[in-house]
């Protein structure tokens, strides 16, 4: 099979196509013959050699999402078969034209969507059933705040909070962006160029503050948001691009009754992205289904342009997710 590989650690240029053999299905796995792959930040950590892989998936090949065709099916599978189209959440090896997955991780291609638009959905739907439901607990009624609202993960996010019953604000490096990230149904957007987005938070909310906050920064928004949240608000935390170290004052925490809590998914053991896709299929998939909710796609390039594709996600002008695709759909 054709696979992109990172020869080495370092800029895109390192990613090229190589061949490599076709991997053969464990019990309970199945191989899935990919039609497109989601990129992800993690999918650059991995390339500059920040981020290896969890024991078991490829070191050299990234990709954490993908969809395609059921090609073969190892022993004791039991809910898929050969043909069936599918979605999945993978710990790595998605840049090629076959990998192979737990079956529990896999989902159905939502009703009439492409490869690529099912390839977009979970890593990014994974994480913010895990992130924003199971760890922070938001009901319908209460309100979010996401950091990074036009990122892939932001706009699933505004789709999905919203279509159960969130009022979501968002961040955002641009005017444009904000007014695309308005355009998704988000309640409030703030260019956090140019406003204070605590400042903006509490004007939204009249003083109240949010519910919950989603954040992919680290600690250079860590005073802000603990200013942002409500009382017995939930702060998540998905990624630190920009800082892991933050100073409290633990009697606010205490005072005001907050939780600050955060994941990474990617080394969890295969049950509990099993159970996780479980609960995402329950949740999500009827408003999928019912095109309640579609993934927004910014691109789609070809998978021998792979580091074209990672030199638009490092420059942040993107909304939406980027795609590779590796078959027609």
């Amino acid at each position: 099979m054709k696979a992109i590989i990172i020869t080495q650690p370092g800029d895109p240029e390192v990613l090229k196509p190589e061949e490599r053999p076709t991997p053969i299905p464990s019990p309970g796995e199945v191989l899935i013959k990919v039609s497109a792959a989601g990129l992800n930040r993690l999918d650059i950590y991995q390339r500059k050699g920040n981020y290896p892989a969890p024991q078991g998936a490829p070191q050299d090949i990234p990709g954490l999402e993908v969809a395609g065709v059921i090609s073969a099916t190892g022993e004791n599978v039991e809910r898929w078969k050969v043909g069936d189209k599918v979605c999945a959440l993978i710990a790595g090896g998605g840049y090629a034209e076959y990998c192979v997955v737990p079956e529990g991780q896999c989902l159905p291609v939502p009703d009439g969507f492409t490869f690529e638009e099912a390839a977009s959905l979970p890593e990014t739907y994974f994480t913010i059933w895990y992130n924003v439901y199971r760890l922070g607990k938001l009901k319908a009624g209460e309100s979010l705040l996401v950091h990074g609202g036009s990122s892939g993960i932001g706009i699933s996010a505004i789709h999905i909070a919203t279509a159960l019953g969130s009022n979501v604000y968002i961040t955002a490096g641009t005017d444009e962006k904000c007014a695309f990230c308005l355009e998704q149904g988000a309640a409030g957007a703030i260019n956090y160029n140019t406003e204070d987005f605590t400042e903006k938070i509490k004007s939204f909310t009249g003083g109240r503050g949010v519910d919950v906050i989603l954040d992919m920064i680290g600690a250079k928004y860590f005073p802000g948001n603990i200013a942002s949240l409500a009382d017995d608000g939930r702060l998540v935390f998905i990624n630190t691009m920009q800082g892991r170290e933050a100073q409290v004052d633990l009697s606010v925490i205490m005072r005001r009754r907050l939780t600050i809590t955060g994941s990474t998914m990617r080394s969890r053991e295969p049950e509990f992205k099993s159970q996780l896709a479980y609960e995402v299929e329950q949740n999500i998939w009827p408003l999928l289904n019912a095109r309640k909710i579609k993934p927004v796609i910014h691109r789609v390039f070809d998978a021998a342009d792979a580091a074209e594709a990672h030199k638009l996600m490092e420059s942040s002008t993107h909304s939406g997710k980027i795609i590779l695709r590796f078959q027609a759909t």
